[in-house]
């Protein structure tokens, strides 16, 4: 099972190879097996009960490095390889603040929360990259997005994870499938893509932002509630 999550590492290899060599949509195909391979290595593993098989080798360290590889740097050189940043000193700045911001969020020990979300923007940068170019964005929209997002790793709001995060999980899986569905018919069509299904691509994306926001209300809820009854508690006397 590490292995096939090691496997990942070389689709990097692949997709920034295919970017240099003006493979766009190959890279983006490759990138959606990185996406399949990432989604599911995780539960293979659990299932395999690998950690107790393998206890002296970090799964999670390898995962994080592999992700690193296949969600961020990656996704940066496509977008520096298509020209979807600015020339000169601008676009480097643009390219450094995804490689930058998810840096400090890999380092991170709460990035990912006890209850199975993600703690600030999760680095889907190979995501941004795969609608900069099936969209053909313009740069200003893309600089923005880059802005933003990079931003937003900072901010402690709740996103779901979508194979591990319980809360609509069931429903959660089948779009994500049906997310992925659109991503590879995206990418036959592409360039005349059909409005259509990019719609219905988008309409995933407001899914994942609406539950996140759920995630972030109910999370600040439940702290709230341990506080009060932390403090009804001491105001009893109770220990």
């Amino acid at each position: 099972m590490h292995a096939y999550t090691a496997s990942g590492s070389v689709l990097a290899l692949l997709i920034v190879l295919a970017a240099f060599d003006g493979h766009v949509v190959m890279a983006l195909w490759i990138g959606l097996v990185a996406l399949v391979v990432d989604g599911t290595d995780g539960m293979l593993a659990r299932g395999a009960r690998v950690k107790e098989t393998i206890p002296w080798f970090d799964g999670a360290r390898l995962d994080d490095i592999v992700d690193y590889l296949t969600y961020v740097f990656a996704p940066v050189v496509l977008l520096w390889t298509t020209g979807a940043l600015p020339d000169g000193a601008a676009g480097w700045v643009l390219a450094a603040l995804p490689l930058l911001s998810s840096s400090y969020q890999f380092c991170r020990v709460d990035a990912k929360t006890d209850d199975h979300t993600f703690l600030g923007f999760p680095s889907y940068w190979n995501v941004v990259a795969f609608y900069v170019i099936v969209l053909e964005l313009d740069r200003v929209t893309v600089a923005t997005i880059l802005v933003v997002c990079s931003i937003l790793v900072f901010v402690p709001v709740r996103y779901l994870y979508p194979s591990r995060t319980q809360t609509f999980r069931p429903l959660s899986l089948v779009l994500t499938a049906i997310w992925i569905g659109t991503y590879a018919l995206l990418l036959l069509q592409f360039p005349s893509v059909d409005p259509i299904v990019v719609t219905v691509s988008l309409a995933y994306l407001v899914y994942y932002l609406a539950v996140s926001g759920y995630l972030t209300v109910a999370a600040r809820r439940r702290r709230r509630g341990r506080a009060g009854r932390a403090e009804t508690r001491v105001d009893a006397g109770t220990p």
